[in-house]
Order: structure tokens, then sequence, then C-alpha cells
């Protein structure tokens, strides 16, 4: 049986289905060998802006699914694809494109949600030409932070994404679970003021890859003291929470909102299990088309879940953004 027979067997999709679902009928060892190319997207000052597109090499103009990356908004890279998705998507014949966007607390939340803006913008009017993509349907995914940009697109994109799978994400920036002390273990590796800050460097930057500082201090440091909504956006979360509403996907859900399926784990103390289903009642409301997908036990990114209930779930996003693209 061949490797995307196995995969259509996990979803329990059968040939007719599959067809119905825009599945390819090929199987991914006859797929075309794949391609990694950077692309400058935006250029602020000196610093530039990228985005790595991953596709077949081939000529064939193909779907495409937009990354963010986590790390809070604060550390990460446009590499930081999740592999299982970038296989999936890639043996079922889409680009990926995965975007860089600059990091707090050197840029600011506007800033950082005007890179996403024009990141599509710059999809839909050079992708077409640049690396023969259909944006006619565009997916969106990312983890954590990313999963909480993912969100972000499907109100600030223009034009709006098609599809959108947060995987443990949020849409509340200014929360208790955000905006107070943590109580939880994983946040409590201790760090001075000065050794936080010393983390934080003097210009911007849109990949940590490029910066010789350890950024993840900062983070925690972030967490320890309730300040990262302060940190990420400039604004006193307790005294001016109104401005952050506009970058806050809990606050700006209609009915337009594109179909979501998030995947979130119960046990997760980094992004509370509650993020996911505060959105799943704001999707209900608005009778938006949504599914939470459930893993009980697991941690942030899943960790500590039923393998097989989380290879389901990765099977079910897969599926949805298919139904939904075609």
């Amino acid at each position: 049986m061949s490797a995307m027979m196995n995969r259509r067997a996990m979803l329990g999709v059968s040939a007719a289905s599959a067809a119905a679902l825009c599945l390819p009928a090929i199987s991914s060892a006859k797929q075309p060998k794949t391609k990694m190319k950077t692309f400058t997207y935006k250029t602020v000052g000196d610093l530039e802006i990228k985005a790595d597109v991953h596709r077949a090499d081939d000529n064939k103009t193909r779907p495409v699914l937009v990354w963010f990356h986590g790390g809070a908004l604060i550390v990460g890279h446009r590499g930081g694809v999740s592999g299982r998705v970038l296989k999936d998507m890639l043996g079922a014949g889409y680009t990926v494109v995965s975007f860089d966007y600059r990091l707090a607390p050197e840029t600011k939340l506007p800033e950082i949600i005007a890179d996403l803006e024009d990141g599509f913008t710059w999809l839909h009017e050079k992708g077409p030409e640049l690396f023969n993509v259909d944006t006619s349907k565009v997916a969106v995914s990312g983890g954590s932070a990313g999963g909480c940009l993912t969100l972000v697109s499907g109100f600030r994109a223009k034009p709006r994404p098609t599809v959108l799978v947060p995987y443990w994400g949020y849409g509340d920036l200014i929360g208790d679970w955000i905006g107070k002390p943590s109580p939880h273990e994983r946040h409590q590796t201790k760090f001075t003021k000065e050794e936080a800050y010393a983390q934080v460097g003097d210009g911007p930057i849109a990949d940590s890859r490029e910066s010789k500082k350890e950024r993840g201090a900062f983070y925690q440091y972030c967490r320890q003291q309730g300040i990262w909504p302060k940190e990420v956006a400039g604004w006193d979360h307790h005294r001016e929470p109104e401005k952050f509403y506009p970058y806050m996907t809990i606050k700006n859900v209609t009915k337009e909102y594109p179909p979501t399926l998030m995947v979130h784990g119960t046990k997760d103390t980094d992004v509370p299990y509650e993020q996911s289903t505060m959105l799943a009642e704001q999707f209900q409301q608005h009778g938006v088309e949504h599914k939470l997908v459930t893993i009980p036990n697991g941690e942030h990114g899943l960790v500590g879940g039923d393998p097989k209930l989380i290879d389901d779930a990765y099977g079910q996003a897969f599926a949805f953004i298919h139904d939904k693209m075609c």
C-alpha cells in the first residue's frame, strides 16, 4: 500500500471521497522532488524580512498554505515549520510559505501585525509570478504564537484566508493567563531583571538565529512577572486594555470569519486549553464553521497526549484544509 493510501486509510477516506476532498490521486513516492527558496517580502530600514517557500521542483501551479512560527512573538524564525505539517502538505501537492516577522520587544505588536498583513499582500501580488501558486484560496496554520497569528490572519489579512488551522493557539492577549505572574513550573527558571533584559537587542530582528542572545530567558522573565502584554505591545494591559482589542481574535470574530479547526491539549500550561474553548464559543455565537480537536492530558505541543489521538488530530487538520480548499 502506498504512503498516500496509508494516509487515506488513517483518515477513513475512500477513493471516491478522496476525489471529493481533492486529495492527490498519486502517491507521495511519485511526487516531484521538493525545493526551498528564500525571498525577501519586506524591507524596513536595513532589515530584510524573509519568507521560505517550499514546493515541488516543477512548474505546476499549486495551492498554498501559509505557516507562522511560534516563540511567544519574542523568539523563533521561518525555519520553524512543523515537519509533520510540511511533509503532509508537500505530499498533498501544496506549496508552503513560512513567514518571518519582526520580534518583540524591539518591535511592538502593531508592527508585528503589519508584517503579517504585508506578507499576505506580497503573497497575493507576487506569489503567482515568483513561485507559481494559486492564491484564489489560501490556508493558514501555525503553532502557539504562530497559532495566535493564524487566528489574527482571519480578521486582519486581506483578502481573508480560506481556512485556518491553529495548533495550541490563543485569541486573548491580556487575560490573567498571560497578564499575571505564571504559577506553572515551566516558567520558573529564575533570571534577574538584568539578565532578562540583557537578552534584548538594540535594534529590530526578524529571525532569532541572527541574534547572539538567548531570547528565551527574556520570555521566562515576562511570564514570571506577568508583563508579557506590556513588553510585546508597549501598553499597560491593566490600564489600557482597549488598545489590545484590534489585535485580539476573541474581540474580532464575525460571521465572515474563516472556517477554523483548532488543536489543543487539555493540560497545556503555556497556552491554556481554555483559549481554544473560548474561541469555540465565539465561533458558535457568530455561526462560524469550526471544530476543536481535543487531546486529553496533552501539554504544550501535545506532549504527553495519546500518540494515536495526536495522529488523528493531524489527520483531521489535513482533511479539513483539503475540504475547504477544493
